[in-house]
């Protein structure tokens, strides 16, 4: 299949910012992607210096960045009267991508609802629209990540958008575990939008809507649900994914891109990435 271009999120270390990209460099990743919402990475707390500054230590260590995630929480861009203010971070996080040498921002949108006329889907659609449009004027993707919502469902949504500046973060596990869709099956599907992905794995224990799932994350865990009597994040290879048709699927419709691999759970995340690696490695 060629060589894969191993990323790593690097929150999933738990090391912080600068010494978890030392430790993406220490187990050999190719780059990695970050969080650029808060703390020392959010773009309203980087000069123009400090961008230079960070970049040159990131390929001081011959890492690139695969992508930046802009994810601000809540209910994505659901709620129209909270848009201005998302809509504005997102375009600073977007140009922050750009000067530091990716042209990736990933984020979550919401749980799209069944009806293109549903307040919540024009709320989305008018948001994305203007960051599409913006991405393509500074030439940067803004990235859906995969999983509130069936495969057939995003592209619907994404085909009705007027620029194509909006793109699409894979995420299998999300699809296998949250949405019950079929991850191989769901690259062909969205083969002219994905530009990023993450190398997860999980396994799905029973049905739930996953509007249920990601409000309950939006709301910060209100509700008292007990997600793991759905599903479960497992390391690489353990779940449900079919890595060697997925990858198989990928490397079909030509993309060359990241896989960042993403571990949320578990009590030793570094022995989780370096096994995740070594795993990704043998394609």
């Amino acid at each position: 299949m060629g060589s894969l271009k191993i990323g790593v999120m690097i929150e999933s270390f738990r090391l912080g910012v600068k010494e978890g990209i030392k430790k993406a460099a220490e187990i050999g990743a190719d780059g990695f992607q970050l969080f650029a919402t808060r703390g020392e990475m959010d773009p309203d707390n980087l000069s123009r210096t400090a961008r230079k500054d960070f970049l040159h230590f990131v390929r001081s260590l011959n890492l690139e960045i695969s992508a930046l995630c802009g994810d601000l929480g809540g209910h994505g861009f659901e709620i129209a009267n909270d848009n201005e203010g998302k809509i504005e971070k997102s375009k600073k996080i977007i140009d922050l991508a750009c000067d530091l040498g990716t042209k990736v921002v990933t984020t979550h949108i919401g749980a799209l609802p069944g009806e293109e006329t549903s307040p919540k889907w024009l709320a989305m659609k008018e948001a994305c629209e203007e960051l599409a449009e913006y991405g393509e004027r500074v030439g940067a993707s803004f990235a859906i990540e995969t999983g509130p919502e069936k495969v057939a469902l995003l592209k619907k949504f994404l085909a009705g958008l007027k620029s194509e500046g909006v793109k699409v973060n894979y995420d299998p596990a999300n699809l296998v575990m949250v949405a019950g869709d079929d991850p191989v099956k769901g690259v062909y599907t969205l083969k002219d939008y994905i530009v990023h992905t993450h190398a997860k794995d999980g396994v799905r224990l029973k049905p739930i809507e996953p509007r249920v799932v990601y409000d309950y994350f939006a709301e910060g865990g209100k509700g008292g649900l007990n997600l793991s009597d759905y599903f479960l994040e497992k390391p690489l290879g353990e779940g449900e994914v079919d890595f060697e048709a997925y990858l198989r699927a990928l490397r079909e419709i030509g993309y060359t891109g990241f896989f960042a691999i993403e571990r949320e759970v578990g009590e030793n995340p570094v022995a989780d990435i370096i096994k995740a690696k070594k795993f990704l490695e043998q394609w």
